[in-house]
């Protein structure tokens, strides 16, 4: 069995395809060699390594050994180098390669293969002493970070007391004498730590290194970003052991990371940064500030470097026409030679990705399907996210509250307090506070941090470094690079000029723009919201590009699309984003404005049916407007209203004032009221007084409703109006309590000569196993997935936090069920109710309106069942579209 695949541009292995086994960069690496693209040549040891590895114990099996060694020899023999020894020395990189790419969440050493022996045989080889030290010294604070486990900052304090003995501001010039003796005082710090002097040889350093990134797969930071991605953690990794190239050798080398085309907002131009006389991980981390790789900047690579910088744009054309994707690429320029590291398909914001989706179809690199198939559907709600309110904003400025600018690494607007760590944003995070990490710049250990904030706010890197790169990937606004912003971890405050922030108080930050503004501004609806609502019809807009896709997308649909919606506002913009109707209008959301709760309490106050039905005829009025707007804004298409389900007493007041307060307006004694309130409490409500329960025992409360639709109807219908009304019973669990409800409101719709659907919501497991016989009497099914999902669990959504979490982390269960469905037994409760009903009555309608209906794992596995739309949020209702049309695949 072979565990390594050795990749050069004479002989290779691999294949790129091949990235379950060789990790993505692995198979990247294999494939640019298949195509003639300048890579330096090394070998990857595969996932399958690794899991021997994790099986032995973590230990190296001796057929890894002996493939490693066989594949050294080849490299040695190829480059005519030495691993080790006098002659010139052959250096290694040793990078993680997981099958799905996890930016800076695992571990890399460069320069391996250096002592004091070799560094002396590499200075003289290339006539370069300061280059040589300047390897040795990365080299040992990589090794000492990476595999002893020596802390970073030990090693950066010392680098920036010597630029500051120098008296030099960046790296690059310190001296070689200054380089010694770091070398000197790295190994010092690494005997402090560990008690032990560094390694010097070669292959105790190659499977130290291994080793660590064998074991970075399950460092917390992989495993965090593994669950926020919610990526599988048993595929493993692969190690890429490659031959190193130089971007440190002087003026004519220098390294890089670019994008074939604009990963923040799509633009299909060349897009990235470099530096001179540096190394890969410069740039990443956001240690210097780059330069641009394209444009009249006088450092620019186009400027600089215009032999090199046109071997790169070709070579970068040719990967994405080959790969049929936007390709993220790091490259090294060895004394004028170009050499190609890494290509990956790149992170991109979800503006970026809806575009480059888009144009490559019509470029004609990808087909309509596969396009579809490109945008996460979740990656649109970003694009639905609020952005500045653009008076508030310029009111801030205009008063001087821009605090100064970066570069705008991921669109949105963000404001929240200033938070300096990645810990502290965890913990006002999980007291339900908005906050803005703000940092010199961050780590991979920030991953935590990131993740619980609004935004991010960097000090120093550049659009590639790992704050930008992994902000994208979470959708989070985000600015780096603001050189005027200083952080002061001492004081807890941010400086910018003569502006002093505390940690704790609010900031904003734009990430479309980069302005870093004081304060809080208020938000409003994105321009792809904006667009839709008021027709936008720009060729290169956003909107234009959204609209493209879903003109490809929705043929390729069978589940329909509508939405939860309680108002005309909410309804007029969930038509704009492609609802096809409501499937869940909430009448009770509707009972608690001010001039009708004062008449929904007095009807639950009353002692009598007399007093219920004179309360209720004060809020007919209410209703009938009501439900006229909704037919308005949905005018053609079905609006499905769910008669009263949650129980009264949530109508009511539960503290003393209050209560005594509702006495004196509804002109009562206080001691009725609190008996009233009393009367109406229940131990278990969900499982209570609801429901079709408070239609059955007050069929006056559903009789209202029913005539509140027929009038509203009539109205709308005299206007002109289509409208298409549904009545949804709430909370059945047999046919007869069906039966009941639809014997009293089937007269007023007969006297109406108005053909009006009543179904009922299957949100019971009785209902889901009795669905046959409820079908004998529904018009539809509607799924309510939510209450569904805690009978059948027996978990309480307002009350399973306390444990769910744990149960995520031990596997118990694979998401939260109130996210994403759960196939296994609530699912198979839907399939099931979904076949049975249709067994019955073959044309009956069903959808699905819990919050499951705007998820698209959910959505993937309802496409699989009879059901025959899916209904959910507003702003969830394109995500819903774009999941259904992938969920015919």
């Amino acid at each position: 069995m072979s565990l390594v695949y050795r990749f050069s541009k004479d002989v290779t292995d691999g294949r790129g395809d091949m990235k379950a086994l060789l990790g993505g960069k692995g198979a990247g690496l294999a494939e640019m060699c298949r195509i003639g693209v300048p890579v330096p040549p090394g070998f990857t040891i595969t996932t399958e390594a690794y899991r021997a590895y994790m099986d032995a114990g973590q230990s190296v099996t001796e057929m890894l050994n002996e493939q490693v060694q066989h594949a050294l020899r080849w490299l040695s023999q190829s480059l005519d180098k030495q691993f080790g020894g006098t002659g010139m020395p052959l250096l290694l990189s040793v990078r993680s390669g997981a099958p799905v790419s996890m930016p800076g969440m695992m571990d890399t050493i460069l320069n391996l293969g250096l002592n004091d022996v070799t560094v002396q045989a590499l200075a003289e080889a290339v006539q370069n002493e300061r280059f040589a030290y300047d390897s040795y010294r990365r080299f040992i604070q990589m090794y000492a970070q990476v595999v002893l486990g020596v802390d970073h900052d030990e090693f950066e304090r010392l680098l920036e007391a010597t630029r500051r003995d120098e008296k030099v501001q960046v790296d690059s010039e310190i001296s070689a004498n200054g380089l010694k003796q770091l070398v000197d005082d790295y190994k010092d710090v690494v005997v402090e730590y560990t008690g032990q002097p560094f390694p010097t040889d070669p292959m105790e350093q190659l499977w130290g290194a291994i080793q660590a990134v064998f074991k970075s797969w399950e460092n917390p930071r992989a495993k965090f970003y593994r669950k926020i991605h919610h990526l599988d953690g048993s595929m493993g990794t692969a190690v890429n052991v490659q031959s190193m190239v130089f971007g440190n050798l002087g003026v004519t080398s220098g390294t890089g990371v670019c994008f074939s085309r604009n990963p923040s907002n799509g633009d299909s131009l060349l897009y990235g940064e470099y530096l001179v006389n540096a190394q890969g991980e410069d740039v990443v981390a956001g240690i210097r500030t780059p330069h641009p790789i394209v444009g009249a900047d006088p450092k620019s690579m186009e400027n600089v470097m215009p032999k090199a910088f046109v071997q790169l744009l070709d070579t970068v054309r040719a990967l994405e026409g080959h790969f049929r994707d936007m390709q993220d690429i790091e490259f090294t320029v060895e004394n004028g030679v170009l050499y190609l590291l890494q290509t990956r398909t790149g992170k991109r914001t979800s503006q970026a990705s809806l575009r480059i989706a888009v144009d490559l179809c019509r470029e004609g690199l990808i087909q309509t399907q596969e396009a579809v198939n490109r945008v996460d559907p979740n990656s649109l709600s970003q694009l639905l996210a609020s952005e500045f309110d653009y008076r508030a904003k310029q009111a801030v400025l205009d008063e001087g509250g821009l605090l100064g600018k970066g570069l705008n690494a991921g669109p949105g607007a963000a404001t929240g307090v200033v938070v300096l760590t990645a810990e502290r944003a965890v913990e006002l995070c999980d007291q339900g506070k908005a906050v803005v990490l703000v940092r010199e710049e961050t780590s991979p250990e920030d991953i935590a941090g990131m993740h619980s904030s609004v935004g991010i706010l960097t000090q120093r890197g550049g659009m590639t470094s790992h704050a930008a790169v992994v902000a994208r990937g979470m959708g989070k606004p985000c600015i780096v690079g603001c050189s005027e912003m200083v952080v002061d971890h001492q004081s807890k405050t941010v400086r910018f000029d003569e502006t002093v922030l505390h940690e704790g108080e609010p900031i904003s930050i734009d990430g479309s723009t980069g302005e870093v503004i004081k304060g809080n501004i208020p938000t409003q609806p994105s321009s792809l919201v904006r667009g839709l609502v008021e027709g936008d019809e720009e060729p290169d807009s956003l909107t234009s590009y959204y609209k493209q896709l879903m003109t490809w997308a929705d043929p390729m649909r069978r589940l329909g699309v509508r939405a939860n919606a309680d108002s005309p506002e909410d309804a007029q913009l969930a038509r704009a984003l492609g609802a096809e109707g409501i499937g869940l209008c909430r009448t009770e959301h509707m009972f608690f404005g001010e001039q009708r709760i004062f008449w929904v309490r007095r009807m639950i106050l009353a002692g009598n049916a007399k007093d219920r039905r004179e309360a209720l005829e004060h809020l007919l009025p209410f209703q009938v407007e009501d439900f006229y707007e909704l037919f308005v804004a949905m005018s053609g298409l079905p609006v499905t209203i769910r008669l009263l389900d949650p129980p009264l007493h949530e109508f009511l007041p539960h503290t003393d004032a209050l209560i005594e307060g509702l006495a004196r307006e509804m002109n009562r004694e206080v001691s009725y009221v609190k008996q009233r309130v009393e009367d109406l409490h229940e131990s278990n409500p969900m499982l209570g007084h609801r429901g079709c329960r408070l239609g059955i025992s007050h069929p006056e409360i559903y009789q209202m409703q029913v005539r509140a639709v027929v009038e509203a109807v009539k109205r709308a219908r005299l206007e002109g109006v289509d409208a298409k009304p549904e009545i949804m019973v709430p909370l059945i669990g047999t046919k007869k309590e069906l039966d009941v409800v639809r014997e009293s409101i089937s007269g007023i719709i007969g006297e109406s000569g108005f053909e009006i659907p009543v179904g009922t919501m299957i949100e019971t497991p009785r209902a889901a196993l009795t669905a046959a016989a409820i079908a004998e009497s529904a018009d539809f099914f509607s799924f309510g997935t939510n209450d569904l999902t805690q009978c059948c669990l027996g978990l309480s959504r307002d009350d399973s936090g306390s444990f769910l979490p744990l149960y995520i982390e031990m596997g118990i269960h694979a998401r939260d069920p109130f996210k994403t469905l759960d196939a296994e037994g609530v699912g198979q409760l839907v399939r099931m109710a979904a076949e049975s009903g249709k067994a019955t009555k073959s044309n009956i309608k069903m959808g699905v309106c819990g919050e499951h209906g705007g998820d698209p794992d959910s959505i993937k596995f309802i496409a699989s069942t009879p059901v025959d739309y899916v209904s959910c949020s507003p702003y969830r209702v394109p995500v819903a579209r774009l999941a259904t049309a992938q969920g015919t695949r």
